[in-house]
């Protein structure tokens, strides 16, 4: 998925993604998006054109640009020789590069005011450094009058990708207001209007092709409107609007194996977006509901070998120790199947669930363990920043030593699950990077043709568990093999650990023969 706003240097392009608000007219001023006028632009059914509801809504729509320092180091072909200096490296410079250089890079997006005074809601990756060690410098906002203002950024939310600026451009700015996006259905009529490219003021039409998507990459925003309306570069953080003019959406990316519109694109739900963007311009953060737990999706594979029913539920990979599914009882391997008396399904994820639950708040979760259902009362947690959650879930990725003779690819061969292994010793632990205390079995080689060579394991990753129960012995291994063959089972479920990263679950298939 690509996000769909556009950064460009001499060494920077890219894309970015979306953002949205709302906001209540002040003293005598009346939004872009209400009254009489709006109820005659509004084309019914089958509109024959949407010029006026365009030339009503375009004023409302601004171009966001930035201008960022970003360091690199420029490539020296005399490193390490008596010439080096004369352009600007030294024999210190690794790797034959020279010494870092400063140079500008710019980035594109939309943004749309929601009141009169210059609020302005947009996209956070928009406003945000495009790569790391970058800094951002100026934000500019160009109105379609052309007029330019230098904006100041009053809030920004990581998580659900929003940010606010604010312009001083009088009192009398055109502006939109948010919708209702609960009440959006699948075939209804949608605009799209921003700046791919950097061409200003553009407006697509389209239809909601599907609500609430889930794209795959996980948390609590990862649920969007999806729309065939041409989305492209620089349209990041641009309003999606509904017939009657009102913002049901902010346009934020787009999935296309080439970058460019393909007719999938995706906005941020006004749901979603409207209390985000509340707290931001009250000069607060976001707060958000937490368990203290690494989710997992509940794939076919997993399911089957769970003998659980597929698209309902989600996997508890990992608990976090003293915090609030901890406290609750809630173990690694549960599969949480309702929060609150709400069903988790691949639209309503334990995430979203969670993060929308207030905190402090003691709410009822149904999870399967053993096969057996249960009940636990959870007291909501809050949500660290994510900054700080970044920093828990870095790694080690060191690989296992080299299969030189390939003996362990042999062994796997051979094996019902297409995976060589053996005794994870301390000395192997240290060459794999897991930490010192973790327990199991490392992959000495995988099957090339195999469901786990498939699933991406490789020689190195340390086997925890199969079906639940920890495994320290090949023997062990197979036991669940069998275990699983003899309930009529197809897949096996391993709980896998890579380096120091969090440890993940996979079903893997067991091989026929």
């Amino acid at each position: 998925m690509r996000y769909a706003y556009a950064l460009t240097s001499a060494l920077l392009l890219g894309g970015v993604a979306s953002s949205v608000t709302m906001q209540q007219p002040l003293g005598a001023q009346t939004p872009q998006n209400s009254g009489p006028a709006m109820a005659a632009a509004a084309p019914r059914g089958a509109p024959q054109s949407f010029a006026d509801l365009a030339a009503r809504l375009q004023p409302a729509v601004v171009n966001i640009s930035t201008t960022q320092r970003v360091q690199v180091t420029q490539n020296n072909p005399f490193a390490g020789t008596p010439f080096a200096d004369l352009f600007g490296g030294g024999e210190a410079a690794p790797g034959g590069t020279g010494r870092p250089v400063t140079r500008q890079a710019q980035s594109l997006g939309s943004g749309f005011i929601i009141s009169a005074d210059g609020y302005i809601v947009t996209n956070n990756h928009v406003v945000a450094p495009g790569r790391q060690g970058a800094v951002v410098e100026t934000i500019t906002v160009t109105l379609p009058d052309r007029r330019e203002f230098k904006a100041r950024l009053i809030g920004r939310d990581l998580a659900s990708d929003l940010a606010v600026l604010k312009i001083d451009a009088g009192s009398d700015l055109p502006f939109v207001r948010f919708g209702d996006s609960e009440r959006a259905r699948v075939g209804d009529w949608v605009l799209a209007i921003g700046n791919p490219f950097g061409l200003g003021g553009t407006v697509t039409t389209g239809i909601v092709s599907a609500i609430h998507r889930n794209t795959g990459q996980g948390g609590a925003y990862d649920r969007y409107l999806q729309t065939d309306a041409s989305i492209n570069m620089g349209n990041s953080g641009g309003p999606m609007f509904d017939l009657q003019g009102n913002v049901i959406g902010v346009n934020t990316a787009i999935f296309s194996p080439s970058g460019g519109n393909v007719g999938i694109g995706f906005a941020i739900p006004a749901e979603q977006a409207r209390p985000v963007v509340d707290a931001l311009m009250k000069g607060g953060r976001v707060r958000r509901g937490y368990l203290g737990v690494q989710i997992q999706q509940l794939t076919p594979d997993i399911a089957e070998s769970l003998g659980l029913e597929r698209n309902r539920g989600e996997l508890i990979a990992s608990v976090e120790p003293g915090q609030a599914a901890a406290r609750a009882g809630i173990r690694q391997g549960d599969v949480v199947v309702s929060v609150g008396g709400q069903p988790v399904t691949p639209d309503t994820t334990l995430s979203y669930l969670v993060s929308n639950s207030p905190i402090g708040s003691r709410i009822p979760i149904e999870l399967i363990r053993d096969g057996r259902r249960q009940t636990v009362t959870v007291t909501v947690g809050e949500r660290p920043p994510e900054e700080q959650l970044a920093a828990q879930l870095g790694g080690n990725n060191e690989e296992f030593g080299e299969d030189t003779d390939g003996a362990g690819q042999r062994e796997a061969a051979t094996a019902s699950l297409g995976l060589a292994v053996q005794p994870l010793t301390p000395a192997i632990a240290r060459q794999v990077g897991v930490p010192a205390d973790t327990r199991g079995l490392v992959i000495g080689g995988v099957d090339p043709s195999s469901d786990a060579a498939t699933k991406g394991l490789r020689r190195g990753d340390v086997i925890i568990a199969a079906n639940g129960t920890p495994v320290a012995t090949a023997e062990a291994l197979r036991g669940a093999v069998t275990a699983a063959t003899r309930a009529n089972r197809s897949s096996v479920l391993l709980l896998v650990q890579r380096g120091a990263n969090p440890a993940r679950y996979v079903g893997i298939r067991i091989k026929n023969g």
